[in-house]
């Protein structure tokens, strides 16, 4: 690809949803093409996207939007909550701050914001699963679904702990970094390192390099992840979602299991599963043709498949 232009990303702007301000931004490039709004994983910010991925993307012939997950990013931070990590939010019983359809809510505030009536669904890990819930709570606004890396969406507290490496988790609830510009720095490389396939040589310098473009504290505030995870889901179940969907699971991914994307294709109904060798909970840079290959067929299949009429319509 060319080089990176100065201006890759318009200023941040910002959606609202109740007493919930969303931060989103959108690529300049490709900003006439197919609305395509990027949904980001626990406490991560919207810069972990790859900015190679996006260009790939826009140039696969999509306006790419992102935006930070409310407490996340510069999104709204809600009040603390009695569970102090992901891991004592799986075992809460309805201690929840909010609720996941509140946060499937949130990305279709930010496509109102955006002027987009509908769009494409990409969403990594916990944006997998609220990607999901979109498509079940608002059909009319998902042309197409692509959940990455994901649970199933309807899946949530200890059932799903079955999908997920606790393990890992685990360490993840160990690790402990101040709260300054270098203690972010140094959780975003250790988070990589967890995140990264075991079957590839991790490239430190690289993932260093990234963290303090990226100096994002959300990846170690706890307190956070923790009522993004207990966000409970109320709706049907995701056997009942009828948009064209993609799932994309690494074989090697350390925090998430490949039988979570599995399950997700065998009760979607003419969903495709697509594995990707030497992944792991990641997006690296050997995956970006493949991934942006994959959206843009799924996208143009889906033209084939009307959107079904808004409520009231």
């Amino acid at each position: 690809m060319s080089p990176t232009p100065k201006h890759l990303w318009s200023p941040v702007r910002w959606a609202e949803n109740g007493a919930v301000r969303l931060a989103f931004d959108s690529l300049t490039e490709g900003a006439d093409g197919e609305p395509l709004l990027l949904a980001t994983g626990l406490g991560a910010n919207r810069l972990w996207f790859p900015d190679g991925l996006c260009r790939m993307l826009a140039a696969q012939g999509f306006a790419v939007a992102r935006y930070d997950q409310r407490d996340g990013g510069e999104s709204t931070h809600l009040p603390a909550t009695p569970t102090r990590n992901p891991i004592s939010a799986l075992f809460a019983k309805r201690e929840e701050a909010y609720t996941a359809e509140d946060m499937a809510d949130d990305a279709v505030a930010v496509m109102d914001a955006l002027g987009w009536r509908s769009a494409h669904l990409l969403g990594v890990s916990l944006g997998g699963a609220v990607a999901q819930r979109v498509a079940l709570r608002h059909p009319g606004r998902v042309r197409s679904l692509t959940s990455m890396a994901a649970v199933p969406g309807d899946t949530s507290g200890l059932r799903a702990m079955r999908y997920i490496r606790m393990r890992t988790l685990a360490k993840f609830a160990r690790l402990k970094f101040p709260d300054t510009p270098e203690g972010a720095v140094a959780a975003g490389v250790a988070v990589s390192r967890l995140l990264a396939s075991p079957h590839r040589p991790f490239d430190e310098p690289a993932a260093r390099e990234a963290a303090e473009r990226n100096a994002d504290r959300g990846i170690h505030d706890q307190q956070a992840q923790s009522r993004q995870i207990g966000a409970q889901w109320h709706g049907p179940p995701i056997s009942a979602v009828t948009r064209p969907t993609l799932i994309l699971h690494g074989e090697d991914d350390p925090l998430i299991k490949p039988s979570a994307g599995k399950a997700i294709a065998s009760r979607i109904h003419h969903s495709r599963l697509v594995l990707l060798p030497q992944v792991g909970h990641e997006i690296p840079a050997c995956t970006w043709a493949t991934v942006a290959t994959e959206i843009r067929t799924l996208a143009t299949n889906s033209r084939q498949l009307p959107l079904p009429p808004a409520p009231g319509s």
